[in-house]
């Protein structure tokens, strides 16, 4: 068994960790959870959430799509995807930012809510539209997250963005197709979509065979 163990369902986020991992280029085994097991008293014991995805790493377990990105970035500095001194205050910023008020302002409009101009007092991000301009002009003014260099955070921050774009949750601004482009293009990003296009088709019923 590997001492690193990736719990996923390639219809999950567990396509962001599975691109971490490919980029890693760490061996790693991978457990497919069918979304009926995903409250199995199994996978309880590794996430009590029972949501996807998670990794355990020796004895220690993580879940949660930026802290496993970040997580993995640390224990394997070979891999060069964690930030470098002069590059922590933006990789933590945009990281944390993606977590917070973009998910929270993406996922509410998606709801088919979003707040009132008085009740924009009392979440983080304000409102959609001003949570999209802030990623607009980071974007326009760079090419990754820290500035010229891949890192981990551009494995969260831009999966959020392409998800967002391929489901219309995020407008296809200049400045995110630019950046879509460029991560598409990593050798580790396609392995990770062969990997997962693979076992999704794999969970799908066999189709009846004509007579």
């Amino acid at each position: 068994m590997a001492d690193l163990i990736f719990y996923t369902n390639p219809q999950s986020r567990g396509r962001i960790v599975r691109w971490m991992l490919e980029e890693l280029g760490q061996p790693y085994e991978t457990e497919i959870i069918p979304y009926d097991q995903l409250k199995s008293e199994r996978y309880l014991a590794v996430n009590p959430m029972g949501k996807l995805p998670s990794i355990k790493h020796g004895d220690h377990v993580v879940t949660e799509c930026a802290a496993i990105c970040a997580y993995l970035a640390d224990v394997f500095p070979q891999a060069s995807l964690a930030p470098r001194d002069g590059e922590k205050a933006d990789y933590y910023r945009w990281l944390f930012y993606t977590a917070g008020p973009v998910e929270a302002a993406v996922s509410n409009k998606a709801a088919g809510w979003e707040p009132s101009e008085q009740q924009q007092r009392m979440f983080g991000y304000g409102n959609f539209d001003k949570v999209v301009a802030v990623l607009d002009e980071l974007l326009s003014l760079r090419d990754y997250v820290c500035g010229d260099r891949f890192t981990a955070a551009d494995v969260y921050v831009g999966s959020h963005i392409m998800f967002g774009m391929q489901f219309g949750m995020l407008p296809e601004r200049e400045s995110f197709t630019r950046y879509r482009d460029r991560l598409t293009a990593r050798d580790a990003h396609k392995r990770a979509t062969a990997i997962d296009d693979e076992a999704q088709a794999a969970m799908q019923p066999a189709q009846p065979q004509p007579a």
